[in-house]
């Protein structure tokens, strides 16, 4: 299979959903939640982008001949964005940079809004940065920019927040997290100002796109602009 993945029989009015994976990651770990996406009447579009060896706004620039083909054949319904990790900033900047016309809403997935404290560890080292972050650092680290930030836009659009409490392994580089936290973000860095809606369930980072609970909630949220009530899976 390509690396681009996409179901592309949406009901009629539905629109359509881009999935952008996280850093170092690919498309297939979105495959699951755009397929049953699809099930519900949504088409889909779930890109790969080079988290590593490309910048924030270089990566904008890549993906957009994509987005902008895909948004073009939605025109009966709406765009929504789903991120897991990185990938809810890459969607946070290409709205910035060209919002569609029809822009429904966006789930995040432990995306570090915040900036992670394991990426400002890293970075602290050249040659650690350089090696594990790639050109990613700058947009990871919890002490941004002012191009960056810019870049991130301001969240004037339904835009919910699904975050992890649980870790895997409570490694040396966990342990520099802020309790609790998904074993790479802390909840506390998953918030942004003016989210919809927030909701941590007990979750690793890794398993935020896969199980079922934060696929309910991702669904729901793209459907009535909230998360359910009852978080169980």
């Amino acid at each position: 299979m390509s690396r681009t993945a996409i179901f592309d029989d949406p009901a009629p009015g539905k629109g359509g959903v881009i999935l952008l994976h996280g850093f170092a990651s690919a498309p297939g770990t979105m495959w699951p939640l755009a397929y049953r996406l699809s099930r519900k009447g949504y088409a889909t579009l779930v890109p790969f982008y080079p988290s590593w060896r490309l910048e924030l706004d270089q990566i904008i620039s890549w993906l957009q001949p994509q987005i902008a083909a895909f948004t073009e054949k939605q025109h009966d319904g709406p765009v929504h964005f789903i991120g897991h990790s990185m990938g809810g900033l890459v969607a946070r900047a290409l709205i910035q940079r060209a919002r569609p016309a029809n822009l429904g809403k966006l789930v995040m997935l432990g995306t570090p809004n915040g900036g992670s404290e394991i990426a400002d560890r890293l970075n602290d080292n050249r040659l650690l940065s350089r090696m594990i972050l790639g050109n990613a650092a700058p947009a990871l680290i919890t002490r941004r920019d002012a191009k960056r930030i810019a870049m991130l836009g301001t969240l004037d659009y339904p835009a919910g927040i699904i975050a992890g409490n649980r870790a895997m392994i409570d490694g040396p580089f966990s342990r520099q997290l802020p309790r609790p936290h998904d074993g790479k973000v802390s909840v506390a860095a998953t918030h942004a100002e003016g989210e919809t809606d927030h909701v941590v369930l007990p979750l690793t980072h890794s398993a935020l796109p896969f199980h079922r609970s934060a696929q309910r909630q991702a669904l729901h949220f793209l459907d009535h602009g909230c998360f359910r009530l009852s978080v169980a899976g």
